[in-house]
């Protein structure tokens, strides 16, 4: 009979049933704004050189934005390369119509792979005399040039050619006729701690090794190769790291690598995270919450169940340290984080029904939450934070 009664007036037909008609913010989910990353392009190419490029890198799909809105805000923002770590996230920004030139900062070492990269004109990561020769012999097959990067080891010991051998091997690279040289680079391994601007630290030493290897190569007169080193971190320390070219990542979403520059910034975050209530419930003095039942409630609690977890990206190790914001109030989440839900104490507040958007990270009035907080409370990096989100989290832009 309630069943019956449940069901009266009620359309069934109406509702669809296929998974592209199921709102995104049903859930939990991840808004982009795209203008943020536009305006933090302008800011960051506003301290470059007119005759400096921006490389946005892209890679791991836009740190977890979405590749395709971040390129798109990105070069409207004045970009003029894209980065990326994969043959496939390149190929998919060429589907998307991107056209500008694309550079693969991972290692490409099938013959196979090298010609698909040739074929979508993407330019890959060369680090050996051997990578160096299939080229060639892709670009003479098609009787064109094949445009790559070579990438130097200057002390991240990762790829790049070696850099006590780099020197003798360029003079043979450059009688291979069939590739065209776009850039020649390396890669900070420590620019984002704080010694970096001393004379000794690792990072001036690896700026200092690269312009030597450079000077003794002699590109003087070649203007079409564009010799870059800096990533964020490197950028922001000063106009020495900067050469032709910088690439940019963690300060292209709103972030400072840097905390002792972050003030000098007007960088905007460009993601929020967002969660429904799923569920309320009250539970009494002494009762313990979630797997392992390590929080115990010390009075009478009003719990908000949150439908996001682990699965999601939340790290479990976070569980009890992090907040959640509604309303410009902060609310602490409670007990483990499991793979699909956490809880948060809400007691005190009626006005967090089922349904309810709560704020995990971004800024509601005076409050925010970013990666950065994540991190420090996680003894990790913003940059895991950012990409550890997975894709049953939709991403919903929001300009």
């Amino acid at each position: 009979m309630q069943i019956r009664q449940a069901n009266q007036g009620f359309n069934f037909d109406k509702y669809p049933t296929f998974e592209k008609d199921i709102d995104p913010k049903q859930r939990a989910w991840i808004e982009v704004k795209g203008k943020a990353i536009e305006t933090n392009v302008r800011h960051l190419r506003a301290k470059l050189s007119k005759d400096c490029q921006l490389m946005a890198v892209v890679k791991a799909d836009g740190y977890g934005h979405d590749a395709k809105v971040v390129s798109e805000y990105a070069i409207k923002g004045g970009a003029s390369q894209l980065g990326v770590a994969t043959l496939q996230e390149g190929i998919k920004l060429r589907s998307c119509g991107v056209k500008i030139p694309i550079l693969i900062l991972g290692n490409l070492y099938k013959k196979r792979d090298l010609i698909i990269s040739f074929k979508n004109d993407l330019m890959p990561t060369i680090s050996s005399i051997r990578e160096c020769l299939i080229c060639n012999n892709i670009g003479k097959h098609f009787g064109l040039k094949f445009s790559l990067h070579l990438k130097v080891d200057t002390g991240m010991s990762r790829l790049g050619f070696e850099s006590d051998k780099f020197v003798q091997q360029f003079q043979k690279i450059k009688s291979f006729e069939n590739i065209s040289i776009k850039g020649i680079y390396s890669h900070l391994s420590s620019a984002d701690e704080e010694n970096s601007l001393e004379p000794k630290s690792i990072t001036q030493l690896q700026r200092l090794k690269f312009q030597e290897l450079l000077k003794q190569i002699n590109l003087k007169g070649n203007h079409n190769i564009k010799i870059h080193l800096s990533n964020s971190a490197g950028m922001l320390l000063n106009k020495d790291f900067h050469f032709h070219m910088v690439r940019v990542g963690l300060s292209l979403y709103g972030y400072s690598p840097l905390a002792k520059i972050d003030k000098n910034l007007s960088l905007t975050p460009a993601l929020f995270l967002k969660v429904k209530v799923a569920f309320i419930r009250i539970i009494d003095r002494g009762v313990k919450v979630s797997y392992g039942g390590k929080f115990v409630s010390s009075r009478k609690t009003k719990l908000a169940v949150l439908s996001i977890g682990y699965a999601d990206g939340v790290p479990r190790n976070l569980s009890g340290k992090i907040k959640v914001i509604y309303d410009n109030k902060l609310y602490p989440q409670v007990g483990s984080i499991t793979m699909d839900q956490m809880m948060v104490d809400i007691t005190g507040s009626n006005e967090i029904k089922v349904g309810s958007t709560m704020v995990l990270l971004g800024s509601e009035g005076d409050k925010t939450i970013t990666p950065i907080d994540w991190a420090n409370e996680s003894n990790t990096i913003p940059w895991e934070i950012l990409c550890s989100f997975k894709n049953r989290l939709p991403r919903v832009q929001v300009d």
